[in-house]
């Protein structure tokens, strides 16, 4: 059989033909696909004629068609469905892929005929091409194009020893997540948890060949939802103490080495291409621009997060306290107390409402639904096509007048061949150029219940669904010439705030009456559980914000090392930077540490974890213009011709102020997360 990764797909929409697709046909395409760009590229660079769009950067966009193909299915792979083969083979080509992106990047020929298209721009290009222009000079500029030869060697030395500890990174940690998985032997140890949760962690142990036992599994980030409903202490303090252990324990998936080579290699490089630090080298790409900038809000909210926390803190000790058998406040109570504070000062368990969220529901009446009222979208399910895992479902997208939009992918449970947390990316990027269709897929790590069972999600499972489908949108919508613009394909600290808004709908009367009824008896979830729900918004804030901006805070320290600032420990390290920023409290840890931080150190956020809460100002700005607007569909449509609908294709500043008539504003973030003055 030939591989399946040399010519584009016949499937609909291009979809990649998984079942024709073998472990063998990786390697082959991948090197196949260096080659083939390689020529591409020459050809390009040899050309005597003078730069122009068509021979230069068209022609560069059009190149690497087997790569593109083999990579997009490969790192989608690796991260929902991975073996030992597979990551052996992810080591091996993590650094073949930075070489091979670099002798792109720093191709001095190929940045000599960019540059003299920057230098000499034609009136006759569209917006998109200045656009296409502008950002491929920068981009080559500040990857180091211009260096020297023995810069620009060292340079590429950097880039794939770095691509080879992020690699092993991901592998490590999810390695030592798997094993620290908390096993429970009794049923009764579960009080607290809904049937369904039990059932689904029955399942989890099964699949491990665990019988009569119930399995755990740890989301990516710091503690578990489950927190807020298990009553047993001891249990919630194993989970939350596994939580914090991941690939810090000394053994074989200890990440903290690979942590401090990251940082000191990152800095070097920086250093290289003339940045002070990391920081400097990212944000000087991004929406922010300036590491002052972003330590400017950073710093503006952390105060009030904190003191917000402390005061949310000493409400749960008095709960404790009223308690038969008061005990000290730990990381492990604070989810479950918040709980029994919710319930007596707003009458709202959040456990309790998951019998209203039920996954198909929650997906078909609410994601789709909301995607329908505010764009126009429909959404019909493909059982016809196949993909990488059973667990896969397709949905077709058309526009309200029937034309075909895209393909979406959802791949919903989690398993111990996916790594933790939740995302977006596609694997089919539309463009005009190349006339590519539109494929994107969301992966969540939601627990699988036994067959026949239904998928009740929880308040924030619901709430990344929602978010997630942003994403989606965000890379179905966008409609581009370019593939360098097409879908997610902006700024770092941009690329959420699509996602973000989108969770506005989760809670919009018109959406949640339509889809949250309790899966038994169909009765729609009460009115007043509704209002009381809107009107705890900031409820928990201190603490969700603290721990948020403790993340970010610590992705910034570590990135804002300089060349010759050693670190040796990174305990002492995390702990020092976390009191430094008044945010060191162990009732309240970091939402994710050091050893954990998928996110900096393997996903593509080094330096641009404040990204979240930037982009969450545009958010707050623009659900407030939603809401004053009183007309859905209007600003849904403005919304997708100024943002969704352009891609990359446009500076995210002047996106925004076309959308919104002016920049964005703090003042209804600060309202939202209760930190206003």
């Amino acid at each position: 059989m030939s591989n399946p990764f040399f010519e584009p797909s016949t499937l609909p929409y291009q979809l990649p033909p998984f079942a024709d697709i073998r472990d063998e046909h990786y390697a082959e395409a991948l090197e196949a696909g260096f080659q083939q760009q390689r020529d591409e590229i020459e050809a390009i660079v040899n050309n005597d004629a003078a730069p122009t769009i068509e021979n230069t950067l068209e022609a560069l966009e059009g190149s690497g068609a087997i790569l593109e193909r083999v990579m997009h299915v490969f790192w989608s792979i690796t991260s929902t469905d991975s073996s030992e083969f597979l990551q052996q083979l992810e080591e091996e080509y993590a650094p073949k892929v930075a070489a091979h992106f670099d002798s792109i990047q720093l191709h001095s020929k190929l940045y000599e005929r960019i540059s003299a298209l920057f230098e000499n721009p034609s009136p006759h290009w569209s917006n998109e091409q200045q656009y296409l222009v502008e950002r491929y000079h920068k981009e080559m500029t500040l990857a180091g194009a211009g260096l020297d030869r023995q810069r620009t060697e060292r340079l590429k030395e950097l880039n794939q020893r770095l691509a080879s500890l992020s690699t092993l990174f991901d592998k490590n940690l999810q390695a030592d997540t798997n094993d620290l998985a908390v096993v429970i032997d009794d049923v009764s140890e579960l009080e607290g948890l809904a049937q369904s949760e039990i059932e689904a962690a029955e399942a989890a142990a099964q699949a491990r060949g665990l019988s009569d036992k119930y399995l755990i599994t740890l989301p990516l980030f710091t503690g578990h939802p489950w927190l807020a409903s298990l009553e047993n202490r001891d249990v919630r303090e194993r989970i939350m103490r596994a939580s914090l252990e991941r690939a810090s324990r000394g053994n074989d998936n200890d990440n903290s080495e690979i942590v401090l080579e990251i940082t000191k290699l990152r800095a070097e490089r920086a250093s290289l291409l003339g940045f002070v630090s990391h920081t400097a080298y990212v944000t000087a790409d991004e929406t922010a621009g300036t590491p002052a900038a972003v330590a400017d809000m950073l710093g503006r909210l952390a105060p009030a997060a904190a003191r917000n926390a402390h005061a949310e803190a000493e409400t749960l000790r008095e709960e404790i306290a009223s308690t038969p058998a008061p005990h000290a406040l730990e990381s492990w109570d604070w989810a479950f107390y918040t709980e029994k504070v919710r319930s007596r000062l707003h009458n709202v368990d959040t456990a309790a409402l998951r019998p209203y969220f039920e996954a198909e529901r929650v997906l078909h009446d609410g994601v789709f639904f909301a995607a329908g009222l505010v764009y126009g979208l429909r959404f019909e399910e493909r059982t016809d096509l196949t993909g990488y895992h059973s667990d896969n479902r397709f949905f077709e997208a058309f526009e309200e007048d029937g034309t075909p939009l895209g393909l979406f992918l959802l791949d919903l449970y989690t398993r111990d061949s996916k790594r933790g947390g939740a995302w977006m990316n596609p694997l089919i990027s539309q463009n005009a150029l190349l006339d590519q269709p539109t494929i994107v897929m969301n992966n969540l790590n939601v627990p699988k219940p036994p067959p026949g069972k239904p998928t009740l999600l929880t308040f924030d499972e619901t709430a990344t669904l929602f978010h997630e489908f942003g994403h989606a949108l965000h890379g179905l919508l966008a409609k581009v010439t370019y593939p360098k613009f097409s879908g997610t394909n902006v700024f770092r600290d941009f690329v959420e705030f699509p996602s973000q808004v989108n969770e506005m709908w989760m809670l919009w009367p018109e959406v949640v009456n339509n889809y949250a009824k309790h899966f038994e008896t169909g009765e729609p979830i009460p009115s007043d559980v509704l209002e009381r729900i809107q009107a705890m918004e900031s409820f928990n804030q201190g603490h969700d914000t603290s721990e948020y901006l403790a993340a970010a805070l610590l992705d910034q320290a570590w990135h804002n090392l300089a060349v010759g600032e050693e670190v040796t420990d990174v305990e002492s390290f995390e702990r020092e930077a976390l009191e430094k920023a008044g945010l060191l409290n162990s009732t309240v840890p970091t939402r994710y540490s050091s050893t954990y931080f998928q996110h900096v150190f393997s996903g593509g956020y080094s330096a641009g974890y404040y990204s979240y809460i930037w982009s969450e100002v545009m958010d707050a700005d623009t659900v407030e213009y939603f809401k004053e607007s009183g007309n859905v569909r209007e600003v849904g449509d403005s919304f997708r011709q100024h943002l969704l609908g352009i891609g990359g294709s446009k500076d995210p500043r002047t996106a925004y102020r076309e959308f919104r008539g002016r920049d964005a504003e703090i003042e209804p973030l600060l309202d939202r997360r209760g930190l206003a003055a």
